[in-house]
């Protein structure tokens, strides 16, 4: 799933570690990614999120897809930031998962968090035809 999305792979996110119901992704804050305030725009913070999310809730086998998901704040992303976003599965219960991401930076103090994510996810019967 994840070779083939193109969104993800277009803004530098990488793949570094997938388990069963776990995920670790990471991507750089780039120019293009920073909004009219000088900070990272939530929506990339968010993107790196659901894609993280997406690996874990995928790693069991059959197609799942997001049925929600929200998204705390927690500290602004800056130009160069390189974010690491890891997904850990919380609970699954008959087709639905929910699954609990933290994005953060390495900081000279340690791990920073940027977001807090919370997604729901709903296994489907087969992939959406594109």
């Amino acid at each position: 799933m994840f070779a083939d999305d193109l969104a993800s792979s277009a803004l530098g996110i990488e793949l570094v570690e997938a388990a069963e119901g776990h995920a670790v992704a990471t991507m750089r804050i780039t120019e293009t990614m920073v909004n009219g305030h000088g900070i990272a725009h939530g929506g990339y913070v968010f993107l790196l999120a659901d894609t993280t999310f997406a690996c874990a809730c995928n790693s069991h086998g059959p197609v799942t897809v997001a049925s929600g998901a929200e998204i705390s704040f927690v500290a602004a992303g800056k130009l160069g930031d390189h974010l690491i976003a890891t997904a850990t599965e919380r609970t699954r219960y008959g087709r639905n998962g929910i699954y609990d991401v933290t994005v953060h930076r390495e900081t000279p103090d340690g791990p920073e968090v940027v977001a807090e994510f919370r997604g729901r996810s709903r296994t489907i019967e087969k992939a959406p035809q594109r």
